[in-house]
């Protein structure tokens, strides 16, 4: 009797997690966390470039152009600290020597996870 009872159930169990499955994987998609921001090779890869351009000014460079560009590779570093989850302080402190020693301690974090960045 119990072999009976176990041969019906399969096929309607079957039918229902056919109807169910399209359901159940639109759920779970919904609750899948989405990144934000742009992907983190990008983010890398910007990071070695504006370090490249940051490297190379020579000492008549203006000052707005390199305070330019230093403001965007802090900003890109923010960026990369938040995709990796890398806690960090460069927007809050003010501009000197904290601050350069916030980036390299950021630089070194972000290495440690994976990042390749100079």
């Amino acid at each position: 009797m119990l072999l009976y009872a176990v041969i019906s159930l399969i096929p309607t169990a079957v039918c229902g997690a056919f109807l169910w499955l399209p359901r159940l994987i639109e759920r779970l998609r919904r609750h899948k966390p989405t990144a934000t921001g742009p992907p983190i090779e990008k983010l890398a890869a910007d990071l070695r470039r504006v370090h490249r351009i940051l490297v190379c000014y020579e000492p008549g460079t203006p000052r707005v152009r390199r305070l330019g560009t230093l403001q965007a590779y802090d900003q890109l570093l923010i960026q990369a600290c938040q995709a990796v989850e890398v806690d960090h302080l460069i927007d809050k402190l003010p501009p000197g020597t904290d601050l350069e020693l916030e980036r390299l301690r950021v630089e070194e974090r972000l290495r440690e996870a994976g990042l390749a960045i100079p």
